[in-house]
């Protein structure tokens, strides 16, 4: 029997002042995916996963994640968005921050129990942060904040974890450490992944999502040559030297934004 999808995109449709960014797109995901979303700048993949975790509404079509609208089911998702830098002088921890990923869907603020307090320690030490848990945030690296928003994300022990460029400003063995991370919490957890750098992330994934205003799914890990000319429509050539990468030639008609 064939897993049903507990994600569904249907004839999705979305614009920015008029400006279509998403047409006509249809994914479906199915539990335990781990799905990377790549493609250009500015060819929708972030606003597709602002769209399935219910920060946008479409012009046109739905998202539904298990069943219903994604801001019924707040409390079974985590979303971890693209860096921000805090206020440097607002005065909040490190485990104050990740504390409050405990109140997802738990209407407004609370006391929080020892076994919040014992969550939100096992989600910094799985990214390595809970020695940092008394700094402010605030005077954190970029990479390090990263990690915490992970953390925040994964203390309300979310069923699908939606990450946006998570990894962003974090060095090579970071990222490597992080995704190797990833690819165990996959066992129990669905992840639906945005990333600038596909070669990457494609050892640890399942499945493939190009998005450049259309979506061309593809539920195999591997990248291919055909697959990136598709999304990114300029010709491309991959090469490998012990790590795969990819040349863009030189072309006409690119009019990347």
């Amino acid at each position: 029997m064939e897993p049903s999808p507990i994600i569904e995109v249907r004839d999705l449709w979305f614009s920015y002042n008029r400006n279509p960014v998403l047409k006509g797109v249809n994914l479906a995901i199915n539990q335990g995916d781990f799905l990377a979303v790549i493609g250009p700048n500015g060819g929708g993949k972030t606003t597709l996963l602002k769209l399935m975790v219910g920060l946008l509404e479409p012009d046109r079509g739905a998202v539904s994640i298990f069943g219903e609208p994604p801001r019924n089911v707040v409390h079974r998702i985590g979303y971890v968005p693209q860096e921000t830098a805090p206020d440097k002088r607002f005065p909040i921890t490190v485990l104050d921050v990740v504390l409050t990923g405990r109140l997802q869907g738990g209407g407004g603020w609370r006391r929080f129990s020892e076994a919040d307090r014992m969550l939100a320690r096992e989600a910094l030490e799985r990214v390595e942060m809970w020695a940092f848990r008394n700094r402010r945030i605030g005077a954190l690296s970029g990479g390090q904040r990263q990690r915490v928003f992970v953390a925040r994300a994964l203390v309300a022990e979310p069923e699908i974890l939606f990450l946006d460029e998570a990894m962003a400003g974090v060095d090579q063995k970071g990222q490597t450490d992080f995704y190797a991370f990833l690819k165990e919490l996959n066992q129990t957890v669905t992840i639906v992944l945005v990333s600038h750098d596909p070669f990457v992330v494609s050892t640890y994934i399942k499945s493939v999502a190009c998005v450049s205003r259309e979506v061309f799914f593809h539920e195999a890990p591997e990248i291919t040559k055909d697959m990136l000319e598709m999304a990114y429509h300029c010709p491309v050539e991959m090469i490998a030297h012990g790590l795969p990468h990819r040349v863009l030639p030189k072309h006409s008609g690119d009019n990347n934004d």
